[in-house]
């Protein structure tokens, strides 16, 4: 498989946030149908490449669909011998060599929106990007996703999405993935409101901050109570304040610093639901409200 191919493959499930393993032939002794560093990748639904056919390839896709079916999957190194003395499911293989195949989890990664790059929202994108997560930036304002901004983050690691819109920000919360972790930090109170509603609207997303004072949230709250209707319930998911309490300061970089540890907490927290949640019930775990919640907002 060429690296354009299995490249192509992994883009494409984690573009459909979908997990899947990565599968190469590591190490070859004797003689095998591929060369060391053949790659296919392999999903719950399908696989893209080869790592040489027959047993040992049918063997492999079960053993990573197997291992996609486990909470917290590991990367594994098999060995595998290709030689009719050693017992087979798929049909016999026997080239005479020894392999040994790689599989690497592809995992779906967190997602996080963040509305309004100023000055906190664009230090916090800037530690994010380093992250292995999606990351969308959306803000009204060309300047504040110029060219010349997004090429700092030129090196990042994380996906990142860029959503310019010359109006009505809130259209973007239709095209987040679940589960997203959405920050709302425009600079205008009545866009952060429409924000706030529409994602409140849908029930799938993951953690909402807001940032704003309390009289700003007082005001939010009410608003969408009595104005958009919203219960108490629905409306409590809009957290406040911002990140980790133990970091004060109101200096921008401060403040993203303490989202993002915040974030990254609340990360590892649904990591640890989901295995805990599998083991007991054998399936996806609900996070509890305090495992989801990043608030947003400042003094």
């Amino acid at each position: 498989m060429s690296e354009r191919l299995w490249l192509d493959a992994v883009s494409r499930l984690r573009a459909a946030r979908e997990a899947g393993m990565l599968v190469t032939v590591a190490e070859v002794r004797g003689h095998a149908p591929r060369k060391a560093g053949a790659k296919m990748v392999v999903s719950t639904s399908g696989a893209w490449g080869t790592i040489g056919g027959g047993n040992l390839e049918a063997e492999m896709i079960e053993r990573a669909r197997a291992k996609l079916a486990e909470p917290g999957a590991r990367t594994e190194l098999v060995s595998s011998e290709l030689s009719d003395r050693v017992p087979h499911e798929h049909g016999g293989q026997c080239c005479g060599g020894v392999v040994k195949v790689l599989l690497e989890p592809l995992p779906v990664v967190p997602a996080v929106a963040i509305f309004g790059v100023g000055h906190v929202g664009w230090e916090l994108a800037r530690i994010l990007a380093r992250q292995d997560i999606e990351l969308h930036l959306i803000d009204t304002r060309a300047a504040m996703l110029s060219q010349q901004r997004l090429e700092l983050l030129a090196d990042a690691i994380a996906a990142v999405s860029v959503h310019r819109i010359a109006l009505l920000s809130e259209a973007v919360i239709a095209e987040l993935p679940s589960g997203c972790h959405v920050l709302v930090m425009t600079h205008d109170h009545a866009e952060d409101l429409a924000i706030c509603d529409v994602a409140l609207r849908r029930e799938d997303l993951g953690s909402i901050g807001l940032i704003g004072s309390r009289g700003k949230w007082a005001r939010f709250r009410r608003r969408l109570g009595q104005e958009s209707g919203h219960d108490a319930q629905t409306v409590a998911r809009i957290k406040t304040p911002i990140g980790l309490s133990e970091i004060r300061g109101s200096e921008p970089a401060t403040i993203a610093v303490s989202v993002a540890a915040d974030l990254l907490r609340t990360f590892e927290r649904e990591r640890a639901g989901a295995v805990a949640g599998r083991d007991e019930a054998g399936g996806a775990p609900q996070a509890s409200a305090d495992e989801i919640v990043v608030a947003a907002t400042r003094r």
